[in-house]
């Protein structure tokens, strides 16, 4: 696409340029912001003002039109998000750019954004305004790996500004990036400098590259001593004289980036041998004996689950049957009736923390998405969507989870919803370019929606199969655990399902599960000699995924220690099935998850009681519920269920009552979803989510 490169001079806003070359982008003119007066240092939360009297000379040295606005505006809406906000300097951006895309007619922007989430959603809100997409291939990147590879890559760089411990203007102004690695290292380890500066420690000018047709020679420059601070002085260089200088050899772009590859950082080397870990086997057949399950008791059959300590509710139910209605009317209906449902229990459409769609065709997720975004603007929940083999007339059906604290304030600000929406295309994750966010963070949960394999800077699906799919697909979902709350790993996942579009894959994601949580628990020696306890994991066949994936990753996780965890096991083994049950409690037991399984062991010669099977069920998971500390609350029982065996709605009506049978249950919502298959006997899967 044709791109314009945001330029400050420094060396971030210079390699993200060469990094959107490499990825076969055409950047065709920069932009920059200067500070009013001709001052040198603005004290500006968004740019980078040191070094602006000489950034005219980049047009010149790289052959580009410069496009440059003064700054007007000032940090005004610093909160964490962002929305359009007359006299912030943000909005200079946004006339700067629309200034050059009408001109231009640019479609994407290059940032250099590594770390600050308060630059990048801010970059983003002028995007989306603007319908540009941001490249930011330097986000979240390893900053050493980072700065090495930028020194590698000929960036030739100077230090123009310190303020930071270790930092001395006498000492360290005007040396290049790679004398003062080494260095930069060094602090980092004793004081936690960033070692790319991106704390503010120091800022750089770019005097070449690979991209440059001329280089920058600075011929005489000032210390200015901005604070003398005895600890950390800051002090900056101003550039006085500079002149350009012709290189003698001067490659086209695309050989002068020979060296760079697009997505070194999301290589996946596991290959796949697609059904090296399958074996088949044949799920018994049963015929069920109906007749206790055709009782005319009637159950009331509820939309909501109680509402917890934490103010966390799940509402399910709906389902819109098509009716001669096209998809995009079913869909808005479906989403209408949803936000009257929310108004009723006082909530909106912005209290969603995660929100589940189903869809009878997954060739309709165009025309669904659109729609959807229609609901949902800033901030939007995190979100799994994959196709399902819906009853006959049901084209989606949707559930979701709400949560409103009603608690003291101290309570609400532990509990203040934070949410990671990362629109920028980059090499960390995957874009999410749609409305839903990669993950919601409430307290101590993180919700991360669900992520298939795609590669992040091409948003095109990995090759090689599923185990690749597989690895690239939980490498995103360990990241945004991570950027969400650092120190969160995979280890720290009390629940995940995964879902495949085919049984043979089901062997296949289980034993990478297994080696990644190990590899992870190995990684982490904070465990030493203790033994972490992994969370549950449930595997379920679909249809069919977005864009074609086989495998898709959707997690709940608690940033609590994983070390600290309980589980246990509850199986009960009957003549014809068998209940598989475990669960896992958080180390603070304010969450848990269970696993509930019932698996057929063979084909039985007279029918079944399906009521009876349901009730040896709801006996087991009350059991497991007596170990679980009494303020945890079942807020759903997600039901995955083959779709051939068995009965959905005499499963619903049948469960219900017996859950609401047993003395002192805490009966949770009940959400079912058909599948195409479930791991070796299993019929139904049950996916339980508690927390107080």
């Amino acid at each position: 696409m044709r791109v314009i490169a945001l330029v400050s001079g420094g060396k971030d806003s210079c390699y993200n340029m060469m990094q959107c070359v490499a990825a076969g982008h055409e950047v065709v003119a920069l932009a920059n912001l200067r500070p009013a007066n001709h001052k040198d240092e603005l004290d500006s939360y968004m740019y980078q003002t040191v070094g602006h009297e000489a950034i005219d000379l980049y047009s010149e040295a790289i052959g580009l039109p410069m496009y440059r606005r003064t700054i007007k505006g000032s940090s005004v809406a610093i909160g964490r998000d962002y929305t359009e906000c007359e006299g912030d300097e943000v909005e200079d951006l946004y006339h700067l750019l629309k200034q050059i895309k009408e001109k231009e007619g640019v479609e994407g922007v290059s940032v250099g954004a590594i770390l600050s989430d308060y630059q990048r959603v801010r970059v983003e809100n002028v995007c989306k305004r603007l319908n540009l997409q941001p490249l930011a291939y330097l986000w979240r990147r390893n900053q050493e790996d980072l700065l090495r590879e930028m020194i590698l890559s000929n960036v030739q760089a100077t230090i123009i500004k310190v303020a930071a411990f270790g930092l001395d203007p006498e000492k360290h102004l005007g040396k290049t990036l790679a004398q003062m690695e080494p260095y930069l290292k060094q602090i980092s380890q004793d004081y936690g400098v960033h070692v790319c500066g991106e704390g503010g420690e120091y800022e750089t000018f770019t005097l070449d590259c690979p991209l440059f047709r001329k280089r920058i020679v600075v011929d005489s420059s000032d210390v200015v001593m901005h604070s003398a601070d005895a600890f950390a002085p800051v002090g900056y260089l101003r550039l006085l004289q500079l002149h350009l200088e012709d290189k003698a050899h001067h490659p086209p772009s695309s050989r002068a980036l020979g060296v760079l590859q697009p997505c070194s950082s999301c290589v996946i080397q596991e290959t796949s041998t697609e059904n090296g870990d399958y074996k088949e086997i044949s799920k018994p057949q049963v015929t069920w004996d109906l007749t206790a399950s055709n009782s005319s008791d009637a159950v009331k059959l509820d939309h909501w689950s109680v509402k917890t300590k934490k103010g966390y509710q799940w509402i399910s139910g709906q389902s819109i049957p098509m009716e001669g209605k096209s998809i995009n009317d079913a869909t808005r209906q479906t989403f209408s009736l949803l936000q009257v449902e929310l108004e009723m229990k006082d909530y909106t459409l912005s209290d969603i923390v995660l929100l589940h769609l189903y869809t009878k065709d997954i060739s309709d997720f165009g025309i669904i998405n659109s729609v959807y975004q229609s609901y949902f603007n800033l901030n939007p929940p995190a979100r799994v969507c994959v196709e399902a083999p819906l009853p006959d007339g049901i084209s989606l059906q949707v559930d979701c989870l709400v949560h409103k604290s009603e608690s003291t304030l101290q309570d609400i600000t532990q509990g203040q919803k934070e949410v990671m929406h990362v629109q920028s295309i980059s090499h960390w994750a995957p874009a999410n370019i749609g409305p839903y966010s990669q993950s919601v963070k409430i307290g101590d949960e993180i919700f991360c929606a669900g992520q298939i394999g795609l590669v992040p800077c091409t948003m095109q699906l990995i090759e090689g199969g599923v185990r690749p799919e597989a690895a690239l697909s939980l490498n995103h979902v360990q990241k945004i655990l991570q950027a969400t709350k650092s120190g969160t790993r995979l280890s720290n996942i009390l629940l995940a399902n995964c879902y495949v579009t085919d049984k043979k894959y089901i062997a296949a994601v289980q034993k990478y599960w297994q080696k990644a949580i190990k590899e992870d628990i190995e990684e982490d020696e904070g465990y030493g000699m203790m033994e972490a306890t992994p969370g549950i994991l449930v595997v379920v066949v679909i249809p069919h995924l977005p864009k074609g994936a086989a495998v898709e990753w959707h997690a709940i996780a608690m940033t609590h220690e994983a070390r600290e965890r309980q589980s246990f096991i509850l199986n009960k083994k009957l003549e014809v099935y068998e209940i598989n049950c475990k669960v896992v409690m958080s180390g603070s037991p304010s969450s848990a998850a269970i696993s509930l399984s019932l698996s057929l062991l063979f084909s039985p010669v007279n029918p079944l009681s399906l009521k009876a099977a349901l009730q040896e069920l709801a006996v087991v998971f009350q059991q497991a519920m007596d170990k679980l500390p009494e303020d945890v609350i079942p807020v759903c029982f997600k039901i995955f269920y083959c779709k051939d065996a068995i009965n959905p709605s005499l499963v619903q009506r049948d469960l219900a009552r017996s859950l609401e049978d047993l003395p002192g249950s805490k009966n949770p919502l009940l959400i079912l979803v058909p599948a195409a298959d479930l791991p070796d006997l299993e019929i139904l899967h049950v996916a339980c989510w508690l927390t107080n």
